[in-house]
């Protein structure tokens, strides 16, 4: 009889791994939003649904304290179905609101999309009714490289205004290097006069509209657990270079294992833990094939590794929810995060190391 599957329980250590991706725009970027605090009203802290603790960037809270803040989960649908680990997250972040928007991935796909976008624009909407300005409302919206905060500020002003994109948005981080000026999400009283009486009405109070500020994405600039980075470089918060895609391949069929083995069916006869394995079958069966039939398994690693940011090789959370998780994860950060000093000499030693590697090669 055949023996059963048994996944890894663990991923293999990672002690060389790069631990940050902290750049010259990232910085920045952020000195450049603590002087626009005071002429904002609101400001939208963007996390990756699929990584709801991992995405967390202590630096937003340190810089923007003070300030009102609505938490956004980004990409929902890549998250999976199970609509408890929501309310979970939502207790974490109590009294601070937290809503979820999603970026149109499953069935239904449109219509969900719009409707949690909806959603947040009514939230902004009745935020700026109760805050009346006569020069408007302004929001900015924060969030770890390639959360898909320029998405979302297309989604909006599409939605909110019937207007086209004015954002760049790319499957690479670092598309948006400059915090740019508000745009207009939510039209203005003298906007909605010219409209019909039920607009009319749904905007009065909105004083001069509501104007939504794009920001270059932050990274944590040393991230300590090995893991974590393999997590926010699975989900594109950094570039794709930065660490081999077959061993980013490798923690993605770490966790389909964990969660179903049956997601890569199609392109091997069982389960199994040997990457190599997989992205042979994967290769053969989409015909990324080199010289002599030999398959392609940096390019067929990234493809795998897109296909599941899409959506198409399952949805599930990479972080594990629990009522716990939040408090667990910050009293671990404490005990965890050197000092900036600390930080970069750790890079230093690194990269000394790597260098040798590459030299005994």
């Amino acid at each position: 009889m055949a023996m059963s599957f048994v996944p890894r329980a663990a991923f293999p250590s990672l002690a060389h791994l790069p631990r940050s991706y902290f750049l010259g725009h990232h910085k920045s970027g952020l000195q450049k939003m603590k002087t626009l605090l005071s002429s904002i009203d609101l400001v939208i802290e963007c996390r990756d649904y699929r990584v709801p603790l991992t995405s967390r960037n202590p630096l937003f809270e340190e810089s923007l304290e003070g300030k009102e803040r609505l938490v956004l989960y980004t990409k929902r649908d890549l998250g999976g179905r199970d609509t408890k680990n929501e309310e979970i997250i939502a207790k974490w972040h109590a009294p601070t609101p937290t809503m979820f928007v999603r970026n149109g991935n499953d069935e239904g796909s449109e219509a969900s999309r719009r409707k949690s976008v909806g959603k947040l624009l009514d939230f902004l909407r009745e935020h700026a009714q109760q805050r009346w300005k006569l020069v408007g409302h302004r929001i900015i919206v924060v969030g770890m490289p390639n959360v898909g905060k320029s998405t979302l500020l297309n989604a909006l002003r599409a939605h909110g205004i019937g207007k086209g994109k004015v954002a760049k948005t790319g499957a690479q981080p670092g598309v948006t290097r400059k915090i740019g000026s508000g745009v207009k999400i939510i039209p203005s009283e003298d906007d909605a006069a010219s409209m019909d009486e039920t607009s009319k009405k749904r905007y009065k109070g909105v004083g001069g509209g509501v104007y939504l500020v794009d920001t270059p994405g932050v990274f944590i600039p040393y991230v300590p657990d090995a893991e974590a980075m393999m997590k926010l470089a699975l989900c594109g918060s950094v570039k794709d270079s930065i660490i081999p895609p077959v061993m980013l391949a490798d923690y993605l069929l770490y966790h389909m294992n964990l969660i179903d083995p049956t997601l890569y069916a199609e392109y091997v006869p069982g389960p199994t833990n040997d990457i190599v394995e997989l992205l042979e079958g994967i290769a053969r069966k989409t015909g990324r094939l080199g010289k002599g039939g030999k398959a392609d398994t940096e390019g067929t690693a990234l493809w795998m590794i897109q296909k599941w940011r899409t959506g198409n090789l399952g949805a599930f959370l990479l972080d594990k929810v629990s009522e716990e998780g939040l408090e667990v994860s910050k009293l671990a950060e404490k005990e965890r995060v050197p000092s900036i000093s600390q930080a970069r000499k750790a890079q230093r030693e690194m990269r000394r190391e790597r260098s040798k590697m590459r030299g005994q090669a």
